[in-house]
């Protein structure tokens, strides 16, 4: 199972995913891909993920689980991550989240159409209650961290990351617009979690 979370306010529309999701097609694995609509809340998202991935444990048990997460989703998929023990690709992803969100309470919009999205101040503490400690397997991590990224700190990824396999894209952007240029690298990675890697 390849689970992946999409960003703030973003969707199963975004670019990478609809990247990822097209060259998995190729590879004959457009059945091992799972990328739902997130909820709004932190909670509910990781209650859907959690019922997602026992679905797939019960139904497919040989097959692995690889999360894969861009921004926001980054962090959920560290979350997850840690949880199952699973391999994780993270893009630009969230460390703090809580402090980093904070400032988003309010009504949005999602990015690919003009559905409401409202993001509560109950929100900020149910992200706080998911934070992680740096990895202790940080080798299980793909991490793609832009020195350009104009939301996120990647010094905050590359120090909570260290260690973990990937690399420092040098400029680019927070939505990673070059991501043309990785995916063979994230492809390589996901499919040898696929190969080597048991569900707890």
């Amino acid at each position: 199972m390849i689970l992946y979370l999409h960003g703030f306010r973003s969707s199963p529309s975004s670019f990478k995913a609809q990247r990822l999701a097209a060259r998995l097609r190729t590879l004959g694995l457009e059945d091992a891909w799972v990328c739902p609509q997130l909820p709004a809340s932190p909670a509910e998202t990781i209650a859907l993920c959690h019922q997602l991935i026992e679905q797939h444990q019960a139904t497919t048990p040989e097959q692995p689980l690889v999360v894969v997460g861009s921004s926001l989703g980054g962090y959920y998929a560290a979350h997850l991550a840690e949880h199952y023990r699973a391999p994780a690709v993270l893009l630009n992803p969230v460390v703090h989240a809580a402090r980093d969100l904070r400032k988003h309470v309010g009504s949005h919009t999602l990015f690919h159409s003009d559905e409401p999205f409202h993001f509560l101040e109950q929100y900020v503490a149910e992200l706080e209650a998911l934070a992680e400690q740096p990895p202790k397997d940080p080798q299980r991590y793909y991490l793609l961290a832009c020195t350009g990224d104009e939301v996120l700190n990647w010094h905050e990824m590359a120090d909570h990351y260290a260690g973990s396999q990937g690399k420092i894209i040098q400029g680019s952007d927070h939505g990673i617009s070059d991501f043309a240029e990785y995916e063979d690298d994230i492809l390589a990675f996901i499919l040898e979690k696929l190969r080597t890697t048991t569900l707890p």
